[in-house]
C-alpha cells in the first residue's frame, strides 16, 4: 500500500500543511521539524509535489477570497496581508475575486459551480442576501466572514467583525461633546454599496445623533468609474448648504484625509472653522494628525485566517463568533465648536 502525506503527517506528529511545506517551501518550516519531516518520509518513502499534495490531501491548497471594493483600498490591502501572512506560510495560496459592481456581483455567483476548487470562502466587507448565501453553502467548505453582517445567522461557520455600531456611536458622541450641533456625515451610497459597514457606520452614527436632538446633514460621495472618491464634488455639496457644518464625520478616513485637504485649501481651516473624524486609523491618520475610528484589520485577517485553517482541519472553535471593539483616537483635527 501506498504512503500518503496523511501517514508522514502523523508519524511526524505535524499537520498535513507542514508536511507539504516542508518539501514545497522549507524557508517557511524550521529547521529541526523539516528534518524530522523528510526523515520520516524517507522511511515511508514517500515524495511529494504541490499538484501531488493537493491530490493526496484531497485538498486544493486554495483559499477563495471574496471582496468588495478595490485592492488598493486600505482595509482590502490590510486585510490580504493579514491572510497572506497566515495562509501562505501554511503552504495555502489565496484566489482573489473582487467584486465592485452589482455586474461583477452576479458574474461570480453565476459561475461559482466551477469554482469548487478551493477548501474554503473568506468573505469580507460583503453584504450577500440569503440567496447568494446558499450558493456558497452549496460549495460544501467552510464559509468565514470579516466584517460580513448577520454572519452566524446566515449560516457562515465562523465570522470576525469590528464593532461598527460602537466606532460610529464614539465619532457621534465625540462632536456632540465638543459642543457640536450642525454636524454632516459624508458616506458612499448606501443603495448601491456592496460593503455593509457602509450602512451599519451610517445607521449608528445618524441614531445616536438623533437622540441627541441632532439631525446630521447627510453628503453622498460619488465614486467614479475608476473607484476613486470625487472629494471636490463634497467640498461643493457641503458649501452649497445654507450653513456650512461645524463639523463633519467621514465613513472612512480615505473620504476624511483627501476632504481635509480639500477644504483647507477653498479657505476653511480644520479644526478652527469646521472639525473633521474619519474612520479606520489608516495610513497617514497619525503624520497629519485625524481624529479617526481605529480598526486592525491585518490583525482580523490574521485571526480569521487561523480559524479558517482550524475549519479546514475540522477542529472545533471555542469562539468561532469574534467582535473586536472599535477605539477613539482624538488627535489635531476636532475641536470645541467656537
Amino acid at each position: 500500500m501506498s504512503t500518503s502525506i496523511q501517514d508522514v503527517a502523523q508519524q511526524a506528529g505535524v499537520s498535513i500543511s507542514t508536511v507539504s511545506r516542508s518539501f514545497t517551501r522549507p524557508d517557511l518550516v524550521s529547521a529541526k521539524t523539516r528534518e524530522r519531516v523528510l526523515a520520516i518520509a524517507d522511511k515511508l518513502n514517500f515524495s511529494l509535489s504541490r499538484s501531488a499534495a493537493a491530490l493526496k490531501s484531497g485538498r486544493s491548497l486554495r483559499i477563495a477570497v471574496l471582496m468588495s471594493g478595490h485592492i488598493r483600498l486600505w482595509f482590502t490591502a490590510s486585510v490580504i496581508e493579514g491572510l497572506n501572512e497566515v495562509l501562505h506560510s501554511e503552504g495555502y495560496d489565496i484566489s482573489i475575486f473582487q467584486v465592485s459592481s452589482i455586474e461583477e456581483r452576479k458574474e461570480f455567483f453565476d459561475m461559482l459551480p466551477v469554482r469548487r476548487n478551493a477548501d474554503a470562502v473568506i468573505v469580507v466587507s460583503f453584504d450577500i442576501d440569503n440567496d447568494e448565501i446558499a450558493q456558497l453553502a452549496s460549495v460544501d467548505v467552510p464559509i468565514v466572514g470579516i466584517n460580513s453582517v448577520d454572519a452566524q445567522a446566515r449560516g457562515f461557520a465562523a465570522a470576525i467583525n469590528i464593532d461598527d455600531a460602537q466606532g460610529s456611536t464614539l465619532a457621534a458622541r465625540h462632536l456632540i461633546n465638543l459642543g457640536h450641533r450642525r454636524i454632516a456625515y459624508v458616506s458612499t451610497d448606501r443603495d448601491i454599496s456592496l460593503s455593509f459597514s457602509v450602512r451599519n457606520r451610517f445607521d449608528a452614527f445618524t441614531e445616536h445623533c438623533r437622540r441627541e436632538g441632532v439631525e446630521p446633514q447627510v453628503i453622498v460621495c460619488k465614486v467614479d468609474a475608476d473607484g476613486r472618491y470625487e472629494i471636490s464634488d463634497v467640498v461643493t455639496q457641503l458649501m452649497s448648504l445654507d450653513e456650512m457644518p461645524t463639523a463633519i464625520a467621514c465613513q472612512e478616513d480615505g473620504i476624511a484625509l483627501p476632504l481635509l485637504f480639500q477644504l483647507e485649501r477653498n479657505g476653511l481651516s480644520v479644526p478652527g472653522d469646521v472639525s473633521l473624524i474619519g474612520y479606520d486609523d489608516s495610513f497617514y491618520t497619525d503624520d497629519i494628525g485625524l481624529t479617526t475610528i481605529r480598526q486592525d484589520p491585518v490583525e482580523m485577517a490574521r485571526k480569521a485566517a487561523r480559524m479558517t485553517l482550524d475549519l479546514i482541519e475540522e477542529k472545533p472553535l471555542e469562539h468561532p463568533f469574534v467582535t473586536c471593539p472599535a477605539q477613539l483616537v482624538v488627535r489635531a483635527s476636532t475641536s470645541r465648536v467656537k
